[in-house]
């Protein structure tokens, strides 16, 4: 299973972008799905994530400007970033719960490599 990120670069405070993972491979079925953040020298830390459901949960730093979405007939989670400040600056992972197929209902957690999201005049 593999996860692929895109959509990263740089930004204008108060512009938008929207990151797109797509994940490939073999897969049974994908559970929840997220996104999260790290600075350099800091934790890493949930952005957001999205439940089978459709379930949302957001950090406060990014409630009302920042939206989850997927896409299951395309595996792909979705997050649209408005409203951009300096402190989302960030590389930002792509996680997936995924049940690879031939694992029954097995869980594993699995990661994206990471796009850069830089906000700066």
């Amino acid at each position: 299973v593999q996860l692929v990120e895109s959509g990263g670069g740089l930004v204008q405070p108060g512009g938008s972008l929207r990151l797109s993972c797509a994940a490939s491979g073999s897969i049974f079925r994908i559970w929840d799905m997220g996104w999260y953040r790290q600075v350099s020298g800091q934790e890493r830390e949930l952005v957001s994530s999205i439940s089978s459901s459709d379930t949302t949960t957001y950090s406060d730093a990014v409630k009302g400007r920042f939206t989850i979405s997927r896409d299951d007939a395309q595996n792909t989670v979705y997050l649209q970033m408005n409203n951009l400040k300096p402190e989302d600056t960030a590389v930002y992972y792509c996680n997936a719960v995924v049940t690879p197929t031939g694992y029954g209902y097995n869980q594993w957690p699995y990661w994206g490599q990471g796009t850069q999201v830089t906000v700066s005049s």
